[in-house]
């Protein structure tokens, strides 16, 4: 990665757009609301679900890309819709912050002038951010504050692995184009200052993990707190994105493979 044109420095500024500070505080709501942070509304009385029952946490199973349907057809049909469906958000804040002259989407730090270094830095994300985060979820499930997962079985169908890859696009687009790049944008356009930004979206983004119990929140709170440091300091968006999705697709289709040849060390024997 390289650094930006002074243009993009982060530096709390008040941006003269259209509409009053509370419409684009009613904006940002409504955004996060078909979104995001519904998700985390949903986590949040998921975890108070599994937190208030007989069983630690410890001890319960959250499932990971469950099934939708015992008829194949019907299960292909409701995950294609989900994932499509949790797309439009980011066609929407797309269209939100689209620029008329190239590059459209600079202002959500979206540029396609350098593939290759993008890719390289996601490799290297994938290498610092997936070894600490299986630290992380061992040492939860050690101490009993993190729920184990249940991958979906990879030849539970013959369309089960590209729909897992689909997930974790989705995942990676969905969650680094809305938390990262529109609400970065839409606070510091607000006045807020970096570091404010940065522990805020790190909030979010672990609030919306909260279903996996305690070491879920740390270390998506420490992804997003690195994620939102890299963006500030670089201003690129695209290496977020492929790292995101590069580790969701260990997550969903290397995990469930790990799973099911060590399934006690995962905690599902």
């Amino acid at each position: 990665m390289t650094t930006t044109a002074p243009a993009r420095a982060w530096l709390p500024t008040v941006d003269p757009l259209e509409g009053s500070r509370r419409s684009r505080w009613v904006e940002i709501a409504c955004v996060l609301l078909v979104s995001l942070g519904a998700s985390a509304i949903w986590s949040i009385i998921q975890l108070a679900d599994i937190a208030t029952r007989p069983d630690p946490i410890g001890e319960q199973v959250v499932s990971l890309n469950p099934t939708r349907s015992d008829r194949a057809w019907l299960d292909l049909l409701y995950q294609l819709t989900g994932h499509l469906l949790d797309l439009v958000p980011v066609v929407l804040v797309c269209w939100l912050l689209w620029r008329s002259r190239r590059p459209h989407l600079a202002r959500l730090g979206i540029t396609f002038d350098r593939p290759g270094r993008d890719l390289g830095a996601a490799a290297g994300l994938l290498l610092v951010v997936g070894i600490p985060g299986l630290a992380i979820f061992a040492a939860g499930r050690a101490l009993g504050v993190t729920a184990a997962l249940a991958p979906s079985p990879l030849d539970a169908q013959w369309f089960t692995v590209p729909i897992l890859l689909l997930a974790a696009f989705r995942a990676g687009v969905t969650e680094e184009v809305i938390v990262i790049g529109y609400l970065f944008e839409r606070l510091r356009s607000l006045g807020w200052g970096r570091y404010r930004i940065i522990v805020a979206a790190a909030v979010l983004r672990a609030s919306y993990h909260l279903y996996q119990g305690v070491g879920g929140f740390v270390s998506n709170l420490l992804l997003g707190l690195l994620f939102g440091w890299l963006y500030t300091r670089f201003g690129r968006l695209l290496p977020l994105v492929i790292a995101h999705i590069l580790i969701d697709v260990v997550a969903f289709v290397g995990y469930p493979a790990a799973a099911a040849a060590w399934p006690a060390l995962f905690g599902l024997d």
